[in-house]
């Protein structure tokens, strides 16, 4: 098994598909998909887990806690706003990337329907 490989934007496979739990729920009706591309355990500092993928979100406003999890996200099409609690929001769109460090708290505003790569450290 190899141990590179590059990121499918549009997996031929089938996505998981979700919407905003009633307690995260702010505004709208988002539903999500998620494409989990890859999974490996971490073999060096506190994370258990890692995560990649590609995720996906239609218009609507959640909040967003991140608890133990570091993300890193960049975004592929769409725009979003992104809200610290007791902070600023920034938008995002196309090409744009960021992160939301453990302890992050806010919303996450998807302004047009937006495509993602994630990896998630947990």
């Amino acid at each position: 098994m190899s141990q590179f490989g590059p990121i499918d934007h549009a997996p031929a496979f089938e996505s998981r598909r979700d919407v905003a739990a009633p307690d995260r729920l702010v505004e709208g009706t988002p539903a999500f998909q998620t494409w989990e591309l890859d999974t490996a355990l971490a073999e060096a500092g506190k994370w258990g887990k890692i995560r990649t993928g590609i995720w996906e979100a239609t218009p609507g406003t959640t909040r967003s806690m991140k608890g133990e999890t570091f993300e890193f996200c960049h975004i592929l099409s769409g725009r979003v706003e992104i809200g610290e609690e007791g902070g600023e929001t920034r938008s995002f769109g196309a090409g744009d990337s960021f992160v939301l460090k453990p302890g992050f708290v806010g919303t996450w505003k998807t302004v047009e329907t937006v495509r993602k790569i994630f990896v998630i450290a947990s």
